[in-house]
């Protein structure tokens, strides 16, 4: 009964760091101060508190100081991955480079729907998603025009 608390917010932590992993931030989405709460190390936090508090419960360590232990842990988890998730999307890699002027080719016929494009680029190897506001066939020489995200608004040159 002693271990239930940390094996449900050790759980808990799992998902929201699975969860993370997968999907993004989830915090990103409510632009929650700056960046300053990390779902990623939000997950990392409470799966350090529930493993910990398991692990000195298991051992015999008295409740009250498995609580403090694993509180005092996954604090000191949470900073770290929080510097570590911070570091990382200020990073170059990052933040991705305009393609806005770049020329390249269409690898599919590119519609207002979608397809596919090749950019000219130094950083440009592989395939990018792209639109435009009339059908280009394949292999069409175009110009991107806009830089939405992943995707690419392109133009006939």
């Amino acid at each position: 009964m002693a271990l239930t608390p940390f094996i449900v917010i050790g759980g808990v932590g799992l998902l929201v760091l699975v969860i993370s992993l997968i999907v993004g931030d989830i915090f990103d989405f409510f632009d929650i101060g700056d960046g300053a709460i990390s779902g990623t190390a939000l997950g990392i936090a409470a799966v350090v508190f529930g493993a910990s508090g398991v692990l000195t419960t298991s051992a015999g360590l008295d409740l009250i100081w498995a609580y403090v232990l694993a509180a005092v842990l996954a604090v000191l988890a949470y900073l770290a991955a929080a510097v570590v998730v911070r570091r990382l999307t200020k990073s170059s890699d990052g933040v991705p480079a305009s393609a806005v002027g770049l020329v390249g080719v269409t690898r599919s016929t590119v519609s207002p729907a979608g397809g596919e494009v090749s950019l000219d680029g130094p950083h440009e190897v592989e395939r990018r998603l792209a639109y435009a506001d009339t059908t280009l066939d394949e292999g069409v020489r175009i110009r991107v025009v806009e830089h939405n995200g992943t995707r690419v608004k392109v133009v006939a040159e």
